[in-house]
């Protein structure tokens, strides 16, 4: 899922000089929001396939936004009709997943042959990967087979998390439709989240009706990208009609809408005629590495008049102090609304946006009415990747009737959600987990949602303090380390004890040993608090941070305690996490995001820059 806009000139291509990123941005950014409101309007009709994917919601938007109306497959006989002019495919999920919906549903084949006969198709992450024979995520699961070869898995190592999740650049080898112009999207900065890739686009077939000018039949490769030393296919294209890209172009800001406008108006678009919606922002940092992620979270419950709001706590303490002494329970610190709050963030440049939901519907998370309002709301405006947690479990109702995680996950995709975050539960299949000599059940929330969606859609919220020891052996075998940080009895080593119920129960289980478990489980990120940092500014746990990003192949971030840009500089530098979020310093407006952005370039670190 990515931010606001990202891309830019880069210097010089093909011979020209482009203006510097930041003249460049000045040029753009006075116009850009003009140009935005001015394509919307109804400008043709764009038939989408939706065969039970996750977040589809976000490519509704997308096009509504870039003023088409949308009209639904409904059947495989739809896709030989002649008013079918543009058909867009999006795809979050597994390999396997989709194509056996696709097999349910009666649409390989009929996919097969519009793709044959060249007519405008643009299909998003598993969208292109299903045009493969195969990928090493589904063994024995045929693809579509438009592209020979089949989807590779990321290498994984040390410091090289798996699924390759955030903001990434990409070479754009040709100057198709897609990237016009192509100066705008060279090295642009795009939401990437999966653990698969291609590796090569060579088609299976010759397309029959595009001309040899307009088709290299040996080579489909459009964009490349690199994640340390592997190198992916970005994006893919026949020459003509046909398109496919392994980001997401409606979670990467105002340029991803810019590519699907170039698609969808068939070389008409803003672009095409010099108009571009992307502001010519990329990196001004000089790394075309994956970007270092800045999260903006918003905690969200029901006050005492029943009214959703963002709220904020100090050790997990929301409520305002009340008395003349400052004694007992006040009312629910509220700190604004969550929709008005997650576009501001928005348009500060936030990458991301969680949203927790702290009351976690706990007796019916289906019925969360207001907070599924909230997603849905919030992915109309705002088009970076959006996460939820709080509720995600399995429940049985006040009727009798029983609803999976997997059904609760589902609600939440379907109305805006890119990730679910599981907290709770996820500590308790941990500990099953280690109780069950580390077997797989096939049976807890990470594997359920994981093997439907992918597990780049499942993180993992872990809420841990600090216990001191004075020996090792006193926690054993739970994980300890030596701190800086002594104890209140001089206590040099310490264990971060999990909780549960919104950090009202501690277990008798580590961080450590959670992440290990939830990585070996399916998750594919983790998000790690720390209850002795939240609400006091004085900087992330790094010794907490750094023990765990270290000892997981998944991302980390980075949570509680943020107070000034420089400890996410100190995150960054000190620790191997992929991202850092924030809350309180946001809602006060203590610091911006695009401010903590610039002193992350002024520090060379990968940056995602402001549209």
């Amino acid at each position: 899922m990515r931010g606001k806009g990202c891309c830019g000139a880069r210097g010089r291509t093909e011979g020209r000089t482009f203006p510097s990123r930041a003249t460049a941005r000045k040029e753009h950014q006075g116009t850009r929001r003009a140009r935005c409101r001015a394509s919307k309007g109804d400008k043709g009709e764009v038939w989408l396939l939706d065969y039970g994917a996750g977040n589809v919601r976000s490519i509704r938007n997308a096009i509504k936004y870039l003023g088409y109306t949308i009209r639904d497959v409904e059947s495989p006989k739809d896709l030989g009709r002649a008013e079918v002019e543009k058909l867009v495919f999006p795809g979050v999920g597994a390999f396997g997943s989709a194509m056996g919906e696709l097999n349910r549903r009666g649409y390989v084949e009929a996919l097969r042959e519009y793709i044959k006969s060249d007519r405008p198709f643009f299909g998003i992450c598993i969208g292109m990967q299903v045009l493969y024979e195969g990928s090493e995520e589904s063994d024995g699961v045929e693809g579509l087979g438009v592209l020979k070869g089949v989807v590779k898995k990321f290498d994984s190592a040390p410091g090289k998390p798996v699924p390759h999740i955030g903001w990434n650049t990409i070479t754009v080898e040709k100057e198709k439709s897609l990237f016009i112009p192509k100066e705008d999207y060279q090295d642009a900065r795009l939401y990437f989240v999966h653990s698969y890739h291609g590796v090569e686009a060579q088609p299976n077939f010759v397309n029959p009706t595009a001309s040899s000018s307009s088709c290299d039949d040996q080579d489909w490769l459009l964009a490349q990208g690199k994640y340390y030393d592997d190198r992916f296919v970005a994006a893919v294209s026949n020459g003509s009609n046909v398109f496919a890209t392994q980001f997401h172009p409606e979670k990467s800001g105002a340029v991803g809408l810019s590519l699907m406008d170039n698609f969808l108006s068939a070389g008409e678009s803003q672009a095409a005629r010099g108009q571009s919606l992307a502001s010519a922002t990329g990196d001004e940092s000089g790394d075309l590495s994956l970007a270092k992620r800045v999260i903006a979270c918003l905690d969200v419950r029901s006050n005492d008049n029943g009214d959703l709001v963002v709220t904020k706590g100090d050790q997990y303490d929301v409520r305002e102090a009340k008395g003349e002494g400052g004694e007992g329970d006040g009312d629910v610190r509220n700190l604004g609304k969550p929709v008005e709050l997650a576009t501001k963030y928005f348009t500060w440049g936030a990458d991301e946006v969680t949203f927790l939901n702290i009351t976690g519907f706990r007796d019916f998370p289906l019925g969360d009415l207001p907070m599924l309002e909230v997603l849905k709301q919030t992915s109309e405006k705002v088009f970076v990747p959006l996460t939820v947690g709080g509720g995600i479990r399995e429940f049985t109702d006040s009727e009798g009737k029983f609803y999976s995680s997997l059904d609760v996950a589902s609600e939440y995709f379907q109305s805006g959600a890119d990730k679910i975050s599981i907290g709770s539960e996820a500590v308790h299949a941990a500990e099953d987990y280690f109780g069950g000599g580390k077997q797989l059940s096939g049976s807890t929330s990470i594997e359920q949602i994981s093997e439907k969606y992918g597990k780049q859609a499942v993180v993992i919220s872990i809420d841990p303090r600090r216990v001191y020891v004075k020996d090792p052996a006193d926690c054993a075998p739970l994980k300890a380390v030596k701190t800086e940080i002594l104890g209140p009895g001089g206590e040099e080593y310490c264990w971060w004890q999990c909780t549960v119920k919104g950090g009202r129960e501690g277990r008798q289980i580590g961080a450590y040993e959670v992440a290990l478990a939830v990585e070996a489980l399916g998750a594919g990120e983790i998000l790690l608090n720390c209850i002795d940092r939240d609400g006091t500014g004085d900087g992330f746990d790094l010794e907490l941070v750094d023990l765990i990003s270290s000892a997981v192949n998944i991302p980390v971030i980075a949570s509680s305690g943020a107070g000034s840009s420089q400890h996410f500089i100190d995150v960054f530098r000190a620790t191997n996490a992929s991202a850092a979020l924030a809350a309180g310093i946001f809602h006060r407006e203590e610091v911006e995001i695009r401010e903590i952005k610039a002193h992350m370039v002024e520090s060379g670190i990968p940056t995602r820059s402001q549209d």
